[in-house]
């Protein structure tokens, strides 16, 4: 993968140009982590750009961007059960410490984690896990990546004002199914 696109994530989600972009949801894009070490790791980017924080949306776009968050964080969870029997929980997380943009975290976690990290915040992982070439994403985790977007397509089509779609499994958003 060419690297251009990592320095402006969103407008390369925006322009189908984001090769990490699983699905275009409501209010952001599914993108799978660009790191593995916990299999299924994935973001949620929030589709501008201009967003610092959760409290400079509008009420209705942060309900959305937080909807998306629980839509991405139940398919993660459901593909990586599947996929991995020792399959603990999923991590959501907002922190905003480094990239100047609006995201969420899906860490999924797992019992054959470390004895002292497994119940910890993953960030407390060893630093090399984040950059060993064993974690990068690759075409090893395509069927993870490929269950992860079904899931996220069982929730059904919809498609939020303006957007046409794009490549890279960037086309239409989903939204959660009538309960």
């Amino acid at each position: 993968m060419a690297d251009d696109w990592r320095t402006d994530r969103i407008g390369a989600a925006l322009r189908g140009e984001n090769p990490t972009v699983m699905r275009r949801l409501t209010a952001g894009f599914a993108v799978i982590g660009d790191v593995q070490f916990l299999p299924g790791y994935a973001v949620l980017l929030a589709d501008d750009p201009g967003v610092e924080r959760l409290s400079d949306l509008p009420r209705a776009k942060r309900l959305s961007f937080l909807s998306d968050m629980d839509r991405l964080g139940e398919a993660v969870e459901r593909a990586c059960r599947a996929h991995d029997p020792a399959f603990r929980r999923v991590n959501l997380e907002i922190l905003g410490n480094t990239d100047p943009y609006l995201h969420a975290h899906v860490w999924p976690r797992y019992d054959w984690e470390p004895a002292g990290l497994v119940g910890a915040p993953v960030w407390l992982h060893p630093r090399e896990r984040w950059t060993d070439e064993r974690f990068r994403l690759g075409p090893r985790h395509d069927p993870l990546r490929a269950s992860i977007v079904r899931e996220l397509d069982a929730w059904g089509p919809a498609v939020p004002s303006g957007w046409t779609g794009g490549p890279n499994g960037s086309g239409p958003p989903v939204s959660a199914p009538p309960r």
